[in-house]
């Protein structure tokens, strides 16, 4: 009784700590790193990467696609980047006919959309990851995450790196350029492989998730060139 006393007084100082604003000691240690588990710590790792892969994308996306920029009335990419990340602004989903996630992707392919198809395919996208993480930036003890939506949404990835490389417009153009090969013939596969990054990511937090909870994942058989993603 004396030792569950302690523990429940020790998980009320951190509680009382965190709510407090996560106290800081002079090396930077947070109060809050004592309420994380090794896998809460490593789900933060990956949340920061797979937004730092993202952004990166969005932004050679732009690039290769000006005219999309040019759809949104603005020049700067990093604000309509930023706009992708932000869930509290009211004008995120306009872009998207107020659609997200997995909803919103197909947008991008639709002949008849006239808005900015690398604005809905990457807000879609990034919404859809989001939900796979709660749409939470950072974990701590008590937070849980269900493996079947880390896996699925790696599985949608590879989807839309197939719709990416191979749909196109009635005319035969690509609705958006991605891979390509210069004039010299020098492929450039920079698109493939960040895609390739948050693929490997995903699947890795699923099997990881899985593994701390002894839960099997559903295997699902999903072609690359299916016409639906799978739910989050």
């Amino acid at each position: 009784m004396r030792s569950y006393t302690h523990f429940l007084s020790l998980l009320l100082l951190i509680s009382s700590l965190l709510v407090s604003g996560c106290a800081t000691n002079n090396s930077g240690f947070k109060i809050s790193q004592l309420a994380k588990t090794d896998i809460d710590t490593v789900t933060d790792a990956h949340i920061t990467e797979l937004k730092r892969l993202n952004r990166e994308l969005a932004n050679k996306l732009y690039k290769r696609n000006p005219r999309e920029l040019m759809k949104a009335g603005t020049a700067d990419i990093t604000a309509r980047v930023d706009l992708m990340f932000n869930r509290n602004s009211t004008q995120r989903l306009t872009a998207m006919n107020n659609l997200d996630g997995i909803d919103a992707v197909p947008l991008a392919f639709a002949e008849d959309y006239q808005g900015d198809r690398v604005y809905a395919l990457m807000a879609g996208m990034i919404g859809m990851l989001d939900a796979s993480y709660n749409y939470k930036d950072e974990f701590f003890l008590l937070d849980e995450l269900d493996h079947q939506k880390l896996y699925n949404s790696a599985r949608n990835l590879e989807t839309i790196a197939w719709r990416l490389n191979s749909l196109k417009h009635e005319n035969g153009e690509l609705f958006l350029l991605s891979n390509g090969v210069s004039p010299q013939g020098v492929k450039n596969l920079s698109f493939e492989r960040i895609f390739g990054k948050m693929i490997a990511l995903q699947d890795m937090m699923a099997s990881l998730v899985a593994g701390s909870s002894n839960r099997t994942i559903t295997k699902v058989v999903h072609s690359v060139a299916s016409t639906t993603l799978l739910p989050i």
